[in-house]
């Protein structure tokens, strides 16, 4: 595939942030359905927990059973922090998530996902994702 331009890694990191966007905004207002459209049909996850997911399925099956409810008493914020683009249609995405109470204030420690992002059909996708607690420095 051919290098990037300036005004195109411009795009694609306004596109990728976009999808961060998206997932934090199907989050916070538990939208099950938004959140699983962002998932590659066979992409892995494993959540902020531990647990290991394999395919879109099993991710919509774990997110259909915990999000609906699970912003009753927080909610979370994922700011971009870093997007390495391995190639033009693939891209690491580092990300500071923070939960926080419905009034804003951080609780606890923020985590530190991973998303492997793929293009796909034009649209980026997550792929691989790996979500770990921040330890202190």
């Amino acid at each position: 595939m051919d290098r990037m331009t300036d005004s195109n890694h411009d795009t694609e990191i306004a596109a990728v942030t976009a999808v961060v966007a998206d997932l934090e905004h199907s989050q916070r207002n538990e939208l099950p359905e938004a959140f699983i459209a962002l998932f590659r049909r066979d992409a892995i996850w494993t959540t902020a927990h531990g647990k290991r997911l394999y395919g879109r399925d099993a991710i919509a099956t774990f997110t259909r059973s915990v999000l609906p409810g699970a912003m009753r008493e927080s909610t979370v914020t994922y700011t971009v922090e870093n997007i390495l683009f391995l190639r033009p249609d693939v891209a690491a995405v580092k990300v500071v998530a923070q939960y926080r109470t419905l009034d804003g204030e951080p609780v606890g420690e923020p985590n530190s996902p991973l998303y492997v992002m793929t293009k796909e059909d034009d649209r980026w996708l997550l792929a691989a994702c790996q979500n770990t607690p921040v330890l202190a420095d």
